[in-house]
């Protein structure tokens, strides 16, 4: 109940853009399962074009809005997920974000992988204490 309180209290703006966003999560959910990685990549190039008619948007407000959405999800968001769903929203509102996947190989010998957001050499999104540990694959830059 608290949950529906915090979201009633938002401003309709803020609500929107959580509600996109929700939804945008669960589309890129639904094309990471559907289909594959490149032509994903693909489709989200053509719907994920800076778009200069939109109300300016935070990154901020861009990762609030993707850590709610995960919170809401049936099952939660993988990095990958949550990573694409960024860097879409942060095309679309102007900003260069830069996709990375990093692999390690693991303590039992198999091997680990995480995506994350980077712009300007910062991590936006999927930021781990132990990043350093992943080497990263070359960069999926504007997707």
């Amino acid at each position: 109940m608290k949950r529906l309180l915090k979201i009633l209290q938002l401003t309709n703006s803020d609500r929107q853009f959580l509600l996109s966003t929700f939804m945008l999560l669960g589309l890129v959910r639904l094309g990471m399962r559907l289909l594959s990685f490149n032509t994903l990549r693909k489709l989200i190039n053509q719907h994920s074009q800076p778009n200069s008619s939109l109300k300016p948007v935070s990154l901020n407000k861009i990762v609030w809005a993707i850590n709610i959405s995960t919170r809401y999800t049936p099952g939660g968001a993988k990095c990958l997920a949550r990573a694409l769903t960024c860097q879409i929203l942060m095309t679309r509102y102007g900003y260069s974000p830069e996709l990375r996947i990093g692999v390690v190989k693991g303590e039992a010998g198999n091997l680990e992988a995480h995506a994350w957001i980077e712009t300007q050499g910062q991590v936006v999104i999927g930021y781990l204490p132990d990043l350093s540990r992943f080497t990263p694959l070359p960069s999926f830059a504007g997707i």
